[in-house]
This record gives C-alpha cells, sequence and structure tokens, in this order.
C-alpha cells in the first residue's frame, strides 16, 4: 500500500483535513503509537463504470495509507526526524495555510506559504543533512581497512548529496539514477521523498483552486523534480462530509467545483508517486490494483498473489477504452480487442487483466 505522511506547521489544518480524509472510510483512522495512520481510497471513474458493467457482489479501490503525527506541538522536523513511519513513508504532504482567522493565529504571526514551504524543506535539508555527514564519517573510517566498490559507490553519491544539501537543495531534485538511489534507500532521506503541497484556502478563494500555487507565490518551488501542489479549502470540505453524495454534487457544482478537494489531494499523491492502476473484474468482485509504472506483467500479477506471480503463463488483456466501447469481455474476444501478453508486458493504467497460471 502507498504510504504519505502528512507535515506542516501548528494550525495550518493538517489534521483537520487527514480526519475528513480517512475518518469516512472503513475502520477509519487508528493510533499507533505516536501516529495516527488511516486509509483513503483512490477516486476512479473507470472502477464505477466496470462495477456497473459487472455489477459484483464486492468494489474494491487503489488506496493511500495516510499518516499524521500525533500530538505534535511544533511544526519542526525534529518532531518527526526519529518516528519510523515518517521515515519509511513514499512521500510528504506538506499542508500549508492560506486562509485567514483571526481566532486561529499562526505560528509565525503572519500567512505567507511560500515563506512556510521553504522554512519546512530547509527543515528536511538539515535533518538529511546530518545523516549524510554521520554515513560519510562512518564509510571513510571504514575504508581504510579496505575499500570496496559497493563503498566507493556509495560514498561518491553520498557525497553528492551532501554537497546538494549544504546548497539548501533537497535530494529529490538532483532526480538521482536509479543505480545511485539503490545505496541510499536504507537512510529514508526525508528531502529525497516526492512532496505534495496542500494549500488550505478561504472559502472566498473556493474558485481559484487550480491557481492556488501561482496566488501564493509558489510557483518557482514547484519547478523541483517530484513535487507537485494541490489546492482545498478545509471549511468547505467539512461541509461537503456531512451532505449525502447528490447534496454534495449539487454544493460543489454551485461553487463550480468539479470534485472534492480532498479527492483531488488523493489522487495527486498516487499520481506523484509514479503509480497506475490496472482492474481484475468478475460478478464476484471488481478491483484495481496499484502498481508502480512500468511494471513487468509477471510482477502486476504478485500484486494479486505470489502463487500467481510463480506460476505465471499469460496474461489476458483488454484496455479500458475498448472494452467499455465493446460493451463485454466477450464482445472483445470477438472483435479481437483481447491479447495474451507474456511475463516482461508492462502493464499499462487502465488495463483490464486475466492472469492466467499455473497452480
Amino acid at each position: 500500500m502507498l504510504r504519505a505522511a502528512l507535515i506542516g506547521l501548528p494550525s495550518v489544518g493538517k489534521t483537520t483535513l487527514f480526519q475528513l480524509m480517512t475518518s469516512s472510510k472503513e475502520g477509519g483512522a487508528k493510533p499507533r503509537g505516536d501516529t495516527t495512520i488511516g486509509v483513503s481510497h483512490v477516486p476512479d471513474q473507470r472502477l464505477d463504470r466496470l462495477t456497473a458493467m459487472f455489477r459484483p457482489r464486492k468494489r474494491v479501490p487503489a488506496t493511500v495509507e495516510f499518516i499524521d503525527l500525533a500530538g505534535a506541538r511544533t511544526g519542526s522536523t525534529q518532531d518527526l526526524v526519529d518516528v519510523a513511519p515518517y521515515r519509511s513513508a513514499d512521500a510528504l504532504v506538506h499542508v500549508l495555510r492560506l486562509f485567514r482567522d483571526a481566532s486561529v493565529a499562526h505560528s509565525a504571526g503572519s500567512i505567507d506559504a511560500a515563506r512556510d514551504a521553504r522554512q519546512v524543506e530547509d527543515e528536511l535539508v538539515l535533518a538529511d543533512l546530518g545523516v549524510a555527514e554521520r554515513r560519510i564519517e562512518r564509510l571513510q573510517k571504514d575504508m581504510k581497512k579496505g575499500a570496496v566498490a559497493e563503498m566507493e559507490h556509495e560514498l561518491a553519491v553520498l557525497e553528492r548529496c551532501r554537497a546538494a544539501l549544504e546548497d539548501s537543495t533537497p535530494i529529490r531534485a538532483l532526480a538521482l539514477p536509479a543505480d545511485d538511489q539503490k545505496p541510499l534507500r536504507g537512510f529514508q532521506f526525508l528531502s529525497a521523498k516526492p512532496l505534495l503541497l496542500v494549500l488550505n484556502l478561504d472559502e472566498a478563494d473556493a474558485g481559484s483552486l487550480d491557481r492556488a500555487a501561482e496566488l501564493a507565490g509558489l510557483t518557482p518551488f514547484l519547478e523541483g523534480a517530484a513535487t507537485r501542489a494541490v489546492g482545498v479549502c478545509g471549511r468547505i470540505e467539512l461541509e461537503i462530509a456531512q451532505l449525502d453524495p447528490d447534496e454534495a454534487s449539487a454544493f460543489m457544482a454551485d461553487l463550480g467545483v468539479s470534485e472534492s478537494g480532498l479527492d483531488r489531494v488523493i489522487r495527486t499523491s498516487y499520481d506523484l508517486l509514479g503509480y497506475v492502476s490496472f482492474f481484475t473484474v468478475g460478478e464476484d468482485e471488481c478491483r484495481a490494483w496499484s502498481i508502480p509504472r512500468d511494471t513487468r506483467a509477471q510482477a502486476a500479477a504478485g500484486e494479486i498473489h505470489s502463487d500467481i506471480e510463480r506460476g505465471f503463463i499469460r496474461a489476458e488483456v483488454v484496455s479500458y477504452d475498448d472494452l467499455i466501447a465493446a460493451g463485454s469481455l466477450a464482445a472483445c474476444k470477438e472483435r479481437g480487442l483481447t491479447r495474451l501478453e507474456g511475463k516482461d508486458y508492462l502493464v499499462r493504467d487502465g488495463d483490464v487483466v486475466n492472469f492466467r497460471f499455473a497452480t
């Protein structure tokens, strides 16, 4: 399951947004030590249409797990540096305050999202710099006893990271190739993680959600690698959460908003991490499965069950668009739209797949 950790300064609406994204889902949010963990469904109209077509007994969407640091008194990165779920998260979601409320003081005394984004980014960089420097020192000592190629490679990558961090540049901005990322995985650098900025706006600005980053002066910040932004309005999301689906749709239409801001956060988190969905369908279940982009068919089969991966023979594949246009799997076969693919086939977003395997 994909995991995203929420960070942010005090009084920005972080915990409120976390509760809204997770409390309506089955099981809700659950405290685990220093953190609270909640699961959100990835909105996908394709799964809705497949469910309407097959009328299965069960519908299972893709999910993202969100992590909130319970009881954090400050927005300092020091609150989360030693918290394992934050270090092991796949991405960071930084909630920034743009709403104005005289009754809720900002920790810095004024509203400035660009300043706040830079402050937290600098803290991520400093935290990672300390980790990199300690590892470099240890490597240099060990290499005096006899250097090996792996150690030399790790040292070279870490020295490149240290130089960037000393220049206040996050590791994610280096866009390191896979071979250079491998020796860094164990360190779980915070500034290497993809970053989603969630801009919490005033109700009066609800019509400007798509321009939130521009209005907040964050456009230059988003020029870095693996960084996105999405606008929400926490107060409006609270109102939407209290309505039934039809009323919520009508309310959003009145505001000129096509979808819930929380759905935008969930979907953007999923996309930011480079994940796509393939589907399995039938009378028993229609389900969306999460896989990294460019995953091979045999590995994708393993997402369903390790036995299917081990016994993989072929994958029967039809694109979502072709299935919807044809109206049924049988019609797809009659029209030659269904393909048999081998283990090295790169599963595409929207593929509807049936795996053939030996038991």
